[in-house]
C-alpha cells in the first residue's frame, strides 16, 4: 500500500522489465505519460490506467514500455527513441501538453517518426494551443462549442477490418464517450462509431453541451475513437472513452486500446490482439489517494 500512495504522489518513471535473451535493439518504445488527479474516485484515474495498461504490456513481445506517473515527464530525454507516446491526462486549457515548451517536446519526438495516442480528456486542446498540432498529429481532437461530452452507452455493432480492432468482438459499455470532433479530412480511420441516443444531443448550447451541428445528425453514427496515417508516416490514434476507470475490465475495450497503442508504435498486432487479463484486485491498485485530488 505504501507504494502505491508512492507512486500517486511523486512523478515517477517506470521501465517494462526485459525477458531474457530480448534484443532491446529490435523493440518499439512506448512511453506513456499519466496526468495529475482531477476528479473523484473511479474517474480519471490516470496513474492507475497507465500502470495498469503497462502491465498488460509488460510481457507483450516486440515492445519496451516506460510509464511516467502524475504529470509531465521532468526528465530532458523522456521521450528520446520513442516509436509511440500515450498520453492519458486532463485537456482543454490545463492540458500539460500545451504548457511551456511540451508541444515542442512533443514535435521533436513525433519529427522522429513517434506515433501519438491519446486518451478520453487528452483529445481535448483549447484556443490556448495544441489545436493544429493534434490536429496534424492524432487527425483529430475534441473542440469546445462544436464537440459533445455526453455520458451513455455505446453499442459497438460492427468493427472495421484493421489491426486495432484485430481479436476485438462487437461490445456495449457505458461511459463518456465524446463525440463530433473536428476531423482531418484525409487519412482518418473511424474504428468505434455508434449511434448516441437523441438525449445526449439536447443540451442546452454550452462548450461541451449541444448545438445545432449534433442535434442535425439525429439518429447518426458518431466516431468516438479512430486511427489517423499521417503524411510523414507517423500514426495516431484517439480514443474518447476510458474516463471510468472499472472499463478497463472490460476485455474488449481494453484490448482494442491495447492493439491501437501496439499499432502506434508501429508494432505487430497479433491475428488474436495484444491479449491481457485483469484482475479485480489489479483494478484497485494505485487508485490515486483522496488527498491528491483538486
Amino acid at each position: 500500500m505504501k507504494i502505491v500512495k508512492f507512486l500517486a504522489v511523486l512523478p515517477i518513471a517506470i521501465s517494462l522489465f526485459t525477458p531474457p535473451n530480448a534484443d532491446a535493439a529490435d523493440k518499439k518504445k512506448i512511453v506513456l505519460v499519466a496526468g495529475k488527479p482531477s476528479h473523484g474516485p473511479g474517474e480519471h484515474e490516470f496513474n492507475a490506467g497507465v500502470l495498469l495498461l503497462k502491465s498488460c504490456l509488460d510481457h507483450f513481445p516486440g515492445v519496451e514500455v516506460v510509464a511516467f506517473t502524475n504529470g509531465w515527464p521532468t526528465t530532458a530525454n523522456a521521450f528520446t527513441g520513442a516509436d509511440a507516446i500515450v498520453l492519458y491526462m486532463d485537456g482543454g486549457d490545463n492540458h500539460p501538453a500545451v504548457q511551456d515548451d511540451h508541444l515542442a517536446q512533443l514535435n521533436a519526438a513525433l519529427k522522429h517518426g513517434a506515433g501519438l495516442a491519446c486518451l478520453h480528456y487528452a483529445v481535448e486542446v483549447s484556443e490556448r494551443g495544441g489545436r493544429p498540432e493534434f490536429l496534424n498529429w492524432i487527425g483529430g481532437y475534441f473542440e469546445t462549442y462544436w464537440s459533445v461530452n455526453p455520458t451513455w452507452t455505446a453499442e459497438f455493432k460492427q468493427l472495421p477490418v484493421h489491426p486495432i480492432t484485430r481479436g476485438v468482438k462487437p461490445f456495449a459499455i457505458k461511459d463518456e464517450w465524446y463525440y463530433h470532433m473536428r476531423f482531418q479530412s484525409n487519412n482518418v480511420t473511424p474504428i468505434l462509431s455508434a449511434v448516441p441516443p437523441e438525449s445526449t444531443r439536447d443540451h442546452p448550447d454550452d462548450a461541451h453541451g449541444g448545438n445545432s451541428f449534433v442535434r442535425a445528425r439525429n439518429g447518426m453514427a458518431e466516431d468516438v475513437a479512430w486511427a489517423y496515417e499521417r503524411p510523414d508516416g507517423g500514426r495516431g490514434f484517439g480514443f474518447t472513452g476510458a474516463h471510468y476507470h472499472t472499463n478497463w475490465a472490460n476485455d474488449d475495450f481494453r484490448k482494442l486500446a491495447l492493439n491501437a497503442i501496439v499499432w502506434t508504435a508501429k508494432a505487430d498486432v497479433p491475428p488474436d490482439g495484444v491479449p491481457s487479463t485483469v484482475t479485480p484486485e489489479q483494478l484497485e491498485e494505485n487508485l490515486d489517494p483522496k488527498g491528491a485530488r483538486k
